[in-house]
């Protein structure tokens, strides 16, 4: 794929597909648009100089706005979850870490198949770093994914874990807070609506009390809540969830959701009593990121304690009203065990592993990237690898590191090796929107959840360019 040299090429090219008059974008012959525009133009909101980039991405965001893709909050079907309006859905959640726009129409494709709007894309904090990818590039890509697709609805984009770094955290509390404040500003300028707060971290069990363990989670949750509701999108009630246990440690229960709850709820009131808070809590029950590698470099058998989910799902609708609770690190379960999130009630649960797996492990995956990625890994991340480690072991656990780093060798990879890797990954999205039960939800998320339209300022060189050109 070759990128637009200059904003006047993205000008001429546009036309006659579309035009820009007086700050505004219309779209003239939508199927051309899609069809012949929107590859070049992602890639050129990726990979082009500045000028070209910003451009790019104002035409995407602007032509989502004007087709129908519109990013928005799920706090309001959440919310109505909670009331009892819908049950036994579990919410796809996946985070793409590469190939992002090609991951994206697989995952719009999926959807549309299943008449599904209960899904959503996220990126976490680390993601955002090791994938090299900032909140309004993530949102481009899928955006863009939407418009090729044909998609129209809302699009859930969320921030996943934004997390509190326990050990920065140690260092200078408040410049870690003002950290995920400023990341938590741009993802919201971006179209992220729905954000996870992850205060999980600084939970201290070798306090006396339950409640005493969680009060710097609960307290940090309930001040970055009320900072997004101070900076959320005039229409936009953000759908905000906290994390009662970090992912990969113990097991959560009732006990520390109730005291959680308790205290953030406390908090919050004391911020404004007018404050909405969470929609959703995740939850610890048994999973860890990634999966557990073995030294031959398959994974390891998880139990989830579907049980005790259900329990803390439970405990998160009748008591606090919440849609359920969110499960972490489950794309490597067996397929059978999808079903049993629906079963067990939980509101959401957080995919990412299996379907980097899938790209890397892929026959179409060109053998010398792979090898290409791997000796990059082992200059670059040696220190990442721990006593006795093979290097099965190694390659799994470093490899999402790769996807920043070798981004565009990705997004050059010959068309038929992507549309090849699209499908792979679609087949598995395929099953799990069916074992999630989210398919035929587009009426009842639409029934809830009315997206805000909302248009960004011309970048100053684009419309320079356009008074050139009229």
């Amino acid at each position: 794929m070759q990128g637009y040299a200059s904003i006047h090429e993205v000008l001429d090219d546009l036309r006659p597909a579309a035009e820009i008059r007086d700050g505004t974008l219309s779209i003239t012959d939508e199927r051309a648009f899609r069809e012949q525009k929107v590859d070049r133009l992602v890639y050129s909101a990726v990979f082009g100089d500045d000028a070209v980039k910003a451009a790019c991405r104002w035409v995407i965001w602007e032509a989502a706005q004007a087709l129908g893709a519109l990013p928005a909050s799920i706090h309001d079907y959440y919310m109505a979850g909670g009331r009892g309006a819908w049950h036994h859905r579990t919410t796809p959640a996946i985070n793409v870490r590469g190939l992002t726009y090609d991951t994206a129409r697989a995952v719009f494709r999926t959807a549309m198949r299943y008449d599904c709007k209960q899904f959503i894309f996220e990126i976490a904090r680390s993601e955002i770093g090791y994938t090299q990818q900032r909140p309004e590039e993530y949102a481009t890509s899928v955006l863009a994914a939407a418009l090729r697709e044909g998609y129209r609805g809302p699009v859930f984009i969320q921030g996943d874990h934004f997390q509190i770094s326990a050990k920065s955290y140690a260092k200078d509390p408040q410049k870690e807070i003002e950290a995920v404040q400023q990341l938590t500003l741009e993802a919201l300028d971006a179209g992220f609506y729905n954000i996870d707060i992850d205060s999980s971290t600084l939970v201290d069990l070798s306090k006396p009390t339950v409640f005493e363990q969680q009060r710097l989670n609960f307290q940090h949750c309930a001040e970055l809540t009320a900072f997004i509701r101070q900076h959320q999108p005039e229409g936009v009630m953000v759908s905000v969830g906290g994390e009662i246990g970090e992912v990969g440690g113990k097991n959560s229960n009732v006990h520390e959701l109730r005291a959680f709850m308790q205290g953030y709820n406390e908090v919050l009131a004391g911020l404004g009593s007018d404050l909405v808070g969470i929609s959703k809590i995740s939850v610890q029950t048994g999973t860890s990121h990634g999966g557990v590698v073995l030294p031959d470099g398959t994974i390891a058998d998880v139990k989830v304690d579907f049980a005790t989910l259900a329990e803390l799902s439970k405990v998160a609708r009748e008591e606090f009203g919440l849609a359920g609770a969110v499960q972490h690190g489950a794309s490597t379960l067996p397929e059978i065990a999808f079903n049993r999130f629906a079963e067990a009630n939980a509101c959401e649960v957080h995919l990412a592993t299996a379907f980097q797996n899938l790209i890397y492990d892929s026959e179409l995956f060109p053998s010398e990237l792979r090898n290409e990625i791997y000796a990059y890994l082992a200059e670059h991340h040696a220190d990442e690898r721990k006593p006795g480690m093979t290097d099965a072991q190694f390659y799994y656990t470093t490899r999402k590191r790769g996807f920043g780093p070798f981004k565009r060798q990705m997004w050059d990879l010959p068309a038929d090796v992507r549309q090849g890797i699209g499908a792979i990954l679609e087949e598995r999205f395929n099953l799990i929107f069916d074992r999630l039960n989210v398919g035929g939800t587009s009426a009842l998320v639409e029934q809830y959840v009315t997206p805000t339209k909302r248009s960004k300022p011309m970048p100053e060189t684009l419309r320079a360019a356009t008074m050139q050109v009229s």
